[in-house]
């Protein structure tokens, strides 16, 4: 298959059934993402027998960022710890800055120094970045410029992020149930081209007028490795993959549109392909969600539909992603803001950075079976009715960042 990556490998597994024996939790069943990885950035530091379990080494930098990213990242952190406690692992942390801290600190949004950690680790949790303290429309520099110059940085040119629905929160979802009820969508977003890394700039016109571009640029190349990705994904899930454009409108989706049919008539006769306007995905996301499976589009489409389908499981708070490149180390974040108005409040919801890292120790680590743990962690407490702010109906009774976090670790098995 010319072209294809073969250092990842993403797919849906079959039905796995948790629980331990003899406990007293309902054995759950859960779909799991896992990315088979002919390399391992951990691999040269393990495995190393101890008894029946091996340990493995590995450096995980930690980006805390602005705004709630330092609380989110500070209780993934301590479920990290467990997990290294739990299973013999040593994980080496070391906390650098990016976003609008950084500019503080540095006048840059992602220094040097954080770039070499970034470089030489083997995967990176990300909280969150900016806030209105740096939104100055006339500012040198913006907190969002970190992100973008790390995804290059990184050559992390895949944006995963897995739609599902959480069967205990359909109910918080502003979507009836009946329509949302199996969501099961993963998106593939393409994260170093197009209109975010295109050339850009304010021109002054004679008439006193001030004229502003973004282009959105993309090469055959770019779109047919993250095509390839997303139609191996589709392979081992339910074979089906829609490409989102705007092809009536725009060149660059015309690019997109061409590349991804000849790849797909090429190279993946057999998966059910279709291509989907930009606007009417929109629109579908909201009226027949459980239509799709896997789902590629570029970078700013899938920047937009992405938050978009967030809400279908009732909160952004929910939702981790993982980007990745050909090599080197992964970044894992939660989907969500900075969320200035709830910063430093103890409020914010940090289970979607607990499930990016368990997203981190699959894939860039290869744990599987520790990152299982945190997601059945997680949906233990769900069923167990504890919820925080941002999943109960304004008045109810919620836990705050610490505790709900107490509650995942004391259901780790």
């Amino acid at each position: 298959m010319p072209g294809f990556i073969p250092a990842l490998r993403l797919f849906r597994s079959e039905p796995h059934f948790c629980g331990a024996k003899g406990d007293n939790v309902p054995r759950q069943t859960i779909f799991r993402y896992h990315l088979a990885s002919s390399f391992c950035r951990a691999a040269a530091r393990c495995p190393r027998s101890s008894g029946d379990r091996s340990t493995l080494q590995a450096k995980i930098v930690l980006l805390p960022g602005d705004g709630i990213g330092p609380e989110v990242i500070r209780q993934a952190r301590r479920v990290l710890e467990a997990v290294e406690a739990n299973y013999g692992h040593q994980f080496e942390f070391s906390e650098h800055s990016i976003g609008g801290i950084a500019i503080d600190q540095t006048g840059d949004p992602l220094p040097d120094a954080t770039i070499a950690a970034c470089k030489t680790s083997d995967a990176i949790l990300l909280g969150a970045v900016g806030g209105p303290k740096w939104d100055d429309p006339n500012a040198k520099t913006r907190p969002e410029a970190g992100l973008l110059k790390i995804r290059k940085e990184l050559g992390l040119f895949a944006n995963l992020r897995p739609i599902v629905t959480f069967e205990e929160l359909l109910d918080a979802s502003p979507l009836k149930r009946e329509i949302i009820e199996g969501t099961d969508i993963l998106f593939f977003r393409e994260l170093t081209g197009g209109l975010y890394f295109g050339p850009s700039g304010l021109e002054e016109l004679p008439d006193g007028q001030q004229r502003a571009y973004s282009t959105a640029v993309y090469t055959t190349s770019e779109v047919e490795r993250i095509v390839r990705m997303a139609a191996n994904a589709a392979l081992k899930r339910r074979n089906k993959l829609t490409m989102v454009d705007k092809a009536n409108v725009l060149e660059a989706s015309r690019l997109w549109r061409r590349v991804s049919a000849r790849i797909m008539k090429e190279e993946f006769p057999s998966i059910a392909y279709d291509v989907v306007l930009v606007d009417s995905m929109a629109m579908h996301l909201l009226s027949r969600p459980t239509s799709f499976d896997v789902v590629v589009t570029s970078n700013m489409f899938g920047d937009i539909l992405t938050d978009e389908a967030s809400m279908l499981p009732g909160s952004l708070g929910m939702l981790p992603s993982a980007s990745l490149g050909a090599s080197g180390p992964g970044l894992y974040e939660p989907i969500h803001g900075s969320a200035p108005d709830i910063a430093g409040k103890g409020v914010a919801n940090p289970l979607a950075t607990i499930l990016a890292a368990a997203m981190l120790l699959r894939y860039s680590l290869g744990l599987e079976k520790e990152a299982a743990t945190i997601e059945v962690a997680v949906k233990k407490v769900l069923a167990a009715g504890h919820r925080t702010a941002d999943l109960v109906r304004r008045g109810d009774e919620f836990l705050g960042t610490v505790a709900i976090t107490d509650h995942v670790l004391q259901s780790l098995v």
